[in-house]
């Protein structure tokens, strides 16, 4: 059976969802979660270079200001990241500040985009919020532009949160 490269970049969500659950079940380990998600999202979803987790961190040069945050690196799947990004820096930044998903057709225009990947071109980054908390952010790359539709971004998000769902976060 041909599947058509439209079709491949339109996932089932559905099917998806069912996958995430069925792969975390047994395992509350946030980062043997961590790495099982991003590598099951790496590879179902076409036209992706990078997918995986920042993890919320006290900022690498706070000194006496404990409220300043970064975010770390985490597991994930593709080329080599940016190690540490500060809140509100890049698509990844802002979402954790503003603490919603952001998704972005052309990273170039975006205002402060960080460059880890420069053939990445759009992106799209879920918060992961369990019981109020911020804990880090999931972020999405892709090589072409406009990659990510709405429906991919309600999609994205109830993947998420059936990690969360599964996860326990320390």
């Amino acid at each position: 059976m041909f599947i058509s490269p439209a079709a491949a970049l339109k996932p089932d969500y559905s099917i998806l969802a069912r996958q995430v659950t069925s792969l975390l079940d047994g395992e509350r380990d946030l980062t043997a979660n961590a790495a099982q998600f991003s590598a099951l999202i790496y590879e179902a979803i076409a036209d992706l270079n990078w997918a995986g987790f920042y993890w919320v961190r006290p900022a690498k040069n706070a000194g006496n200001d404990s409220q300043r945050k970064d975010l770390l690196v985490g597991p994930f799947q593709g080329k080599v990241a940016c190690a540490r990004i500060a809140f509100g820096r890049g698509v990844c930044g802002t979402a954790a500040l503003e603490r919603r998903t952001i998704l972005v057709a052309d990273v170039h225009a975006f205002p402060g985009h960080i460059a880890c990947d420069s053939a990445s071109n759009a992106e799209i980054v879920i918060p992961v919020i369990k019981d109020g908390q911020l804990f880090g952010v999931f972020d999405i790359d892709s090589p072409s532009t406009s990659r990510f539709s709405e429906e991919d971004q309600k999609g994205l998000e109830e993947l998420v949160a059936a990690f969360i769902a599964a996860t326990d976060f320390h």
